[in-house]
């Protein structure tokens, strides 16, 4: 397919800063939204990529940006709520606003991303996620939903994180250690997206569960993590009243490391039954062989540490 004008919504976060060198590799213009560009000029260095600070709940705003693009994707998402950030903004009335702008600018392409079991459960981010697909369907537009189970590669919030926390402390409690999950590679979730935008029909009007071959409980998760570290950090599994309790702790600390809406999401599994990737011709890439490379960190990390090393 040709190259086309591509804007993007959430573009410098964890998916967007994968599927964005994917997307200028294949030739397509691409205007990425942010709030702040000044902190994300890394992005800027790619051919025929190029970031502007927007405020897109700005209806007009939307509207200027969108002008004269073949499509939108709309990545942006959030795992927890904090002051004017809920997720009833940032899922719902977003889309609601760009799906108005699509129509005002003659974009009839959309690709939004969402979530595995969206819609289902008892926690906000899946009940907006399942409000965001449903005014998505209801539009007028070429859409095509992307629903991957927890996302893993470089950068993410799953591996770094337990890392961290297992190398910190003694022992490690751990609440729905039981709750099942199918993690699937960032850039299996960017390959898919990239293939549907190259297609003039692939994907449209439809719905892709992403999920790796594997299916994990979380305990098992966090202690392939603990075993590729070399670590011995004992993971303590909570009841669910414990677990709770935790949730509602953590979710008072700075940075917000747990919440009581993380809790109520892991109580579904995100375990899919109809394989994307096999639609779209890709093979998903196991979540274990990747462990030693993502625990490894950036190569500048890697050799400061080696050099701490060697003074020791």
């Amino acid at each position: 397919m040709a190259a086309q004008q591509l804007v993007i919504l959430g573009g410098t976060g964890f998916v967007g800063s994968h599927l964005v060198p994917r997307l200028a590799a294949d030739g397509h213009r691409i205007v990425l939204l942010s709030r702040n560009r000044e902190q994300h000029r890394a992005l800027a260095v790619l051919p025929q990529v190029s970031i502007r600070s927007a405020d897109v709940y700005n209806d007009d705003v939307l509207r200027d940006q969108f002008s004269g693009a073949d499509a939108v994707i709309n990545l942006v998402g959030i795992l927890n709520a904090g002051g004017q950030h809920t997720f009833q903004r940032a899922h719902v009335e977003l889309t609601r606003r760009v799906i108005a702008a699509c129509h005002a600018s003659d974009v009839t392409r959309l690709h939004q991303m969402s979530s595995l079991k969206a819609g289902q459960g008892l926690s906000q981010y899946l009940k907006t996620r399942g409000e965001a697909e449903v005014l998505v369907k209801a539009s007028a537009l070429d859409w095509t939903i992307y629903q991957p189970s927890v996302i893993f590669g470089p950068g993410d919030g799953l591996v770094s994180r337990f890392a961290g926390l297992l190398r910190l402390m003694p022992v490690l409690p751990l609440a729905r250690a039981k709750a099942r999950m199918a993690p699937t590679f960032v850039g299996d979730v960017a390959e898919a997206i990239a293939r549907c935008v190259n297609s003039d029909k692939l994907g449209q009007r439809r719905s892709f569960e992403l999920y790796g071959p594997d299916i994990l409980t979380l305990g098992a998760i966090v202690r392939q993590i603990r075993d590729a570290a070399g670590l011995h950090t004992p993971i303590i599994p909570l009841p669910d009243s414990l677990g709770r309790l935790q949730a509602q702790v953590a979710g008072l600390l700075p940075g917000k490391p747990f919440s009581l809406d993380n809790f109520r999401s892991l109580r579904t599994d995100s375990v899919g039954k109809t394989d994307g990737y096999a639609a779209l011709g890709i093979v998903p890439q196991p979540f274990a062989p990747w462990l030693p490379r993502l625990l490894q960190g950036p190569a500048l990390q890697r050799r400061l540490n080696a050099a701490r090393s060697l003074r020791r």
